[in-house]
């Protein structure tokens, strides 16, 4: 009999969203613990990122004495801002420190896009302008271009945290052209577990979201190992 698979999920301390879509996505993976990473009520910054930093590993000190297979690096505004030398850094201070396989939002984001051969897609995202611009030039740094981009433009967390799934939906449609080879929904925060396959029913494109792809990316990690989790992506 196939042994329990353990994941932990780190993600910014005002995230309410991830949890319960990865267990949705992935229930051979729930209950999953969450690690919560202190952060400043407004949106983050390039120079929040060396304490930024710094919260994520104090986070993850309390389950220390467990042993996972899997962590969720899910503090995606970070990866954009620190692009992508910035997060392999953290990627692999995580892996130092749990022992785990480690797969982040925003490293899943370009994997799930290069599978389905994406070269170009539209973005929908919660992001200020300077979060926008680092998601802009992680993409292109990857080889994917973005055609279109839309924004919630949230100040703050509180501001985040408010948006709906209709919301998305709504701002989704609108940003989408006739051109559109793709979608993709940035942000661990913004719920998308029942948008993603009304969007790809819609639109017949390539639709991901920031926790769907990250989910997707997480198990197949673990396939790859051995400990075989299915990803309900029709979730």
């Amino acid at each position: 009999m196939q042994r329990n698979v353990k994941a932990l999920i780190v993600v910014p301390e005002n995230n309410t969203t991830m949890g319960p879509e990865i267990s949705a996505l992935c229930p051979a993976l729930a209950p999953i613990p969450v690690a919560r990473v202190k952060r400043p009520a407004r949106t983050l910054l390039l120079e929040d990122l060396p304490v930024y930093g710094d919260a994520t590993l104090a986070a993850i000190e309390p389950f220390a004495a467990e042993q996972f297979d899997l962590v969720i690096y899910g503090c995606t505004a970070a990866g954009f801002l620190g692009g992508p030398a910035g997060n392999a850094r953290m990627v692999e201070k995580l892996r130092e420190r749990t022992g785990a396989t480690v797969v982040s939002t925003t490293g899943a984001m370009i994997d799930a896009l290069r599978h389905d051969g994406v070269a170009n897609t539209a973005v929908v995202t919660p992001y200020l302008q300077p979060v926008n611009d680092g998601l802009r030039d992680y993409l292109q740094s990857s080889g994917i271009g973005v055609e279109t981009l839309n924004s919630f433009f949230c100040k703050t967390t509180a501001e985040l945290g408010q948006i709906t799934e209709d919301q998305v939906l709504d701002l989704a449609l609108r940003t989408v052209t006739p051109q559109s080879k793709s979608l993709f929904v940035a942000c661990s925060q913004l719920p998308t577990l029942n948008v993603v396959a009304k969007l790809r029913a819609q639109l017949d494109i390539p639709v991901w979201s920031s926790i769907q792809a990250t989910a997707w990316a997480g198990a197949r990690a673990l396939t790859v190992q051995g400990l075989p989790v299915p990803f309900n992506q029709a979730a």
